[in-house]
C-alpha cells in the first residue's frame, strides 16, 4: 500500500544543503495519517517498513506491503460457473473529511493493469478487473471519506465440469439408453445401478459446496432434478415388468391345459358306462375320437384368447413405454437447456 501526502511544516531549499532534494526518516519522527481496512478479518501481517520518504516541498510517502485476511460474501447460485466481487475499504478512524481529504492515487484500469502484472498463480480463480471509488460515510454528525476497492474474480469451472457434471449427465444418457433394453429384471438392476451413481454424486456435492448461500445453487437444482427424472423412470420400469408378471400369471391360471380335457373326458365316459348298456368297439372308437375333436377345438379357443390377451397387453406395454420415453426425453431436453442457459446468463 502506497500512501503520500502533504505536510506544510516541512520545506527546504536544496541549494541551502547541497542540492539535497529528498530524505529518508523514521515514521516515529512524522505525523502519519491512521488508516486502516475495515474488512480485516484478522491482525494484519507483511513486511512493514519502517522509514518513510521526505521530499524538500514537505511530499511525504509511506509504502508498505500488507497481507490482509478479509471475509467475502459469496454467491454460488451459479457454481462452477460464477462470479465472486470481494470489497477492500480503506478510511481514516479519527480524522474526518474536513481534517483529511482521501484521493484514489490511480484509477479503476490503472488499478487493474497493476493487479495483473502482480499476480503470479491463478489457481481456481481468474482475475478480472479492481473498481476503485471514493464515498462518503456519516457518523456522529460527522463524515468520513473512505476509498472503497471492488475486486472482481471468475471462478475457471474446467475441472468441475469435467469432474461433476459430465458424469451426472453420462449416467443420464445411460438412462435414456436403458429404455432399449427388454422389459426383464437385468433392465431394472441395471436402473438401480445408475440411480446408486447418482447418489454418491449427491454426497460429493454436499462436500465442495459451502454450508449456506442466500440462493439455491443451480447445480443441486441440475443434480435433485435428474436424479428426480431417473427415479420416476425407475418406477415407470417396475410398473411394466409388473403389469408383465401379472399377464403371465392370468394365463397359466386361464388356459386349459390337455390333462383337463382327458381328466373330463374320462369322467364322462365313467358316467356314460355307469348309465347306459355296454357299447361295441365301433361306438366307443366313434367317441374317442369326438372327445378328442372337441379337446383340439378347445386348445385351439383357448390359445388363441390367451394370444390375444399376451398381444393386448404387450401392446399395452410397449404404448406406455414409448409415451413416457417421448415425454422423458422432451423434459430432459427442455431441462438441461434452461439450466445451462440459467448457468451463462450474466
Amino acid at each position: 500500500m502506497s500512501v503520500s501526502w502533504n505536510n506544510e511544516r516541512i520545506s527546504w531549499n536544496p541549494k541551502d544543503f547541497c542540492g539535497i532534494k529528498s530524505v529518508i526518516l523514521p515514521k516515529e519522527m512524522l505525523w502519519k495519517p491512521d488508516l486502516y481496512v475495515h474488512e480485516t478479518a484478522e491482525k494484519e501481517d507483511g513486511p512493514l517498513n519502517p522509514y518513510i520518504y521526505v521530499t524538500h516541498d514537505g511530499n511525504v510517502k509511506m509504502e508498505d506491503d500488507h497481507k490482509i485476511v478479509s471475509t467475502c460474501t459469496m454467491n454460488v447460485h451459479k457454481f462452477p460457473f460464477d462470479t465472486q466481487t470481494c470489497h477492500i475499504t480503506v478510511s481514516s478512524i479519527n480524522y474526518s473529511d474536513k481534517e483529511i481529504k482521501l484521493v484514489p492515487a490511480s484509477n479503476s484500469s490503472k488499478a487493474t493493469q497493476l493487479a495483473r502484472e502482480s499476480i503470479l498463480t491463478k489457481g481456481e480463480w481468474e482475475f478480472l478487473n479492481i473498481s476503485v471509488s471514493l464515498q462518503n460515510e456519516s457518523y456522529e454528525d460527522q463524515t468520513f471519506d473512505r476509498i472503497k476497492y471492488t475486486i472482481s474474480v471468475r471462478r475457471l469451472p474446467l475441472m468441475h465440469f469435467i469432474n461433476f457434471q459430465l458424469p451426472v449427465l453420462f449416467f443420464l444418457v445411460l438412462d435414456l439408453a436403458s429404455f432399449f433394453i427388454p422389459d426383464r429384471g437385468d433392465k431394472l438392476c441395471f436402473k438401480v445401478t445408475v440411480l446408486l451413481g447418482i447418489s454418491v454424486l449427491l454426497l460429493i456435492l454436499n462436500d465442495i459446496l459451502p454450508s449456506k448461500s442466500h440462493r439455491c445453487p443451480l447445480i443441486a437444482v441440475y443434480v435433485v432434478v435428474i436424479f428426480s427424472f431417473m427415479l420416476l423412470s425407475l418406477l415407470e420400469t417396475i410398473l411394466v415388468i409388473y403389469l408383465i408378471n401379472m399377464n403371465s400369471e392370468q394365463d397359466a391360471k386361464g388356459v386349459q391345459t390337455p390333462e383337463d380335457h382327458i381328466s373330463d373326458t374320462d369322467n364322462r365316459k365313467r358316467h356314460v358306462n355307469g348309465v347306459e348298456p355296454q357299447m361295441n368297439d365301433t361306438q366307443l372308437l366313434q367317441l374317442i375320437l369326438e372327445e378328442l375333436q372337441n379337446i383340439r377345438q378347445s386348445l385351439v379357443t383357448d390359445t388363441l384368447k390367451a394370444k390375444t390377451a399376451q398381444i393386448y397387453w404387450f401392446g399395452t406395454v410397449k404404448r406406455i413405454n414409448r409415451v413416457f420415453f417421448v415425454v422423458y426425453l422432451i423434459s430432459v431436453s427442455l431441462f438441461l437447456v434452461f439450466i445451462f442457459r440459467e448457468w451463462k446468463v450474466e
